[in-house]
């Protein structure tokens, strides 16, 4: 099955250069969407997933900067390259230091603006693949996939409860989860033990040493939590 396209926003004032990025990236195999300015922008952000935003600093009414400070306030990190004006030093410590990914003084030349896109997309991509895995003494977890294999890619098994178990300790990985919690989302709600015998079997599966647990840790009063290397 091939890989899906790239969806790239354009984000520039600048109807010429707008276009030709369009043009140009999408010969470069993306998919393409552009906006005029930040407020058209948004509205593309409220309908469609993007994989990188392009934006131009030097924008009417709300600046490059000012968009990108509302994504990040609002908790949106897609990865976004600044088009900045040639010396305008300023603007670009602005922009890193406001969550920037990189930034392209214009004029630029358009090979080089796609070999930024794919270094942040590769980058992006690693990062992504590394957040989806738990990995215990050579041991792997992937948590889209809900499969635990050993380092020379054999399965092992285990149960939905015990997948459950990863699932939940290990979205947020070192962070207490109380027995009480993990009892409710197992449905075992009246009987705090079950969480106590399903932590033990799964720690079997993980560790190697049950007794001096590495990565499941009993945190003592308080409940459970999974760490992972």
């Amino acid at each position: 099955m091939p890989e899906a396209k790239k969806h790239i926003l354009v984000v520039d004032d600048d109807t010429r250069l707008r276009s030709l990025l369009q043009r140009y990236l999408r010969e470069q195999g993306f998919l393409v969407s552009a906006a005029k300015d930040a407020a058209e922008a948004e509205g593309f952000l409220k309908t469609y997933l993007f994989d990188i935003l392009i934006v131009d600093i030097m924008m009417p009414k709300v600046t490059g900067i000012e968009f990108l400070e509302r994504l990040r306030e609002g908790g949106n990190w897609v990865p976004v390259i600044l088009l900045t004006a040639m010396g305008e030093a300023a603007d670009r410590i602005s922009g890193l230091e406001t969550g920037a990914d990189d930034y392209v003084p214009k004029p630029f030349e358009p090979k080089e603006l796609v070999l930024r896109i794919n270094n942040i997309l590769k980058r992006t991509a690693r990062e992504k693949d590394i957040a989806s895995k738990l990995v215990f003494h050579g041991i792997v977890y992937n948590l889209e996939k809900g499969e635990l294999k050993t380092a020379a890619g054999e399965t092992i098994h285990i149960t939905p409860v015990e997948r459950t178990l990863l699932n939940v300790l290990g979205g947020k990985p070192g962070e207490v989860h109380t027995r009480e919690e993990l009892a409710e989302i197992l449905g075992v709600a009246e009987n705090f033990r079950t969480v106590d015998v399903q932590i033990t079997r799964l720690r079997k599966k993980i560790e190697i040493d049950t007794k001096n647990p590495r990565y499941l840790q009993t945190v003592r009063g308080k409940g459970y939590m999974l760490i992972s290397e």
